[in-house]
């Protein structure tokens, strides 16, 4: 216990991310190890009302629980380096220009990408957006996944309909919120991890 404080503590000095808990597949593992990420998380689901389980799933999803993630670099002929696919970065891949409409609109410009309490919030706040403006339920992680991936107007324009493989990962994504929603309530029950 000792030795976790101290890397969490070092890591918080360097102002790197901490590295994604052991076990992505378990919830309760997962609350164990990052208690402060489910602080954080309670937090939004009072005050943006999405779920624990549907963060927890966009998040895996996304970022795999790294805070510096990025999309992939592109080559041109294969060998000479483009620039990333998109400005998407940290915990909830936000691009650059959606984070700033997250920051002026909720007055936090202090908010960072590679922060996990600031990265569920702005996921929150964004799938209050969807809410208001496409009328999807807040625990509808399938739903809300695609207009998270493709925006609100993409999303109203449908183009997610018109991938298969999109689909089939907010299939996934809704699957894992099942899964992460069982394990909680058997870990609060005493049954799984503490």
């Amino acid at each position: 216990m000792g030795r976790m404080i101290l890397v969490l503590f070092l890591a918080g000095c360097s102002g790197a991310a901490p590295p994604p808990p052991t076990d992505l597949d378990d919830a309760c593992k997962i609350r164990a190890e990052r208690p402060e990420w489910f602080d954080a998380m309670a937090r939004v689901e009072r005050k943006w009302q999405v779920p624990i389980p549907v963060q927890l799933a966009i998040i895996h999803q996304e970022s795999r629980f790294r805070g510096d993630a990025r999309t992939p670099l592109s080559f041109k002929l294969g060998v000479i380096p483009m620039g990333r696919y998109s400005s998407a970065y940290g915990y909830a891949q936000v691009i650059d220009s959606t984070w700033k409409w997250y920051q002026r609109d909720t007055g936090n410009p202090g908010a960072r990408r590679d922060n996990f309490a600031d990265a569920v919030d702005f996921m929150g706040w964004y799938m209050d957006q969807s809410k208001q403006k496409l009328g999807i339920p807040k625990t509808n992680a399938r739903k809300q996944y695609l207009a998270y991936h493709d925006g609100h107007s993409g999303y109203r324009r449908g183009t997610h309909r018109h991938k298969g493989w999109l689909l089939r990962i907010s299939r996934q994504v809704e699957r894992r919120a099942h899964m992460y929603e069982k394990q909680l309530s058997q870990c609060k029950a005493g049954k799984g991890a503490a």
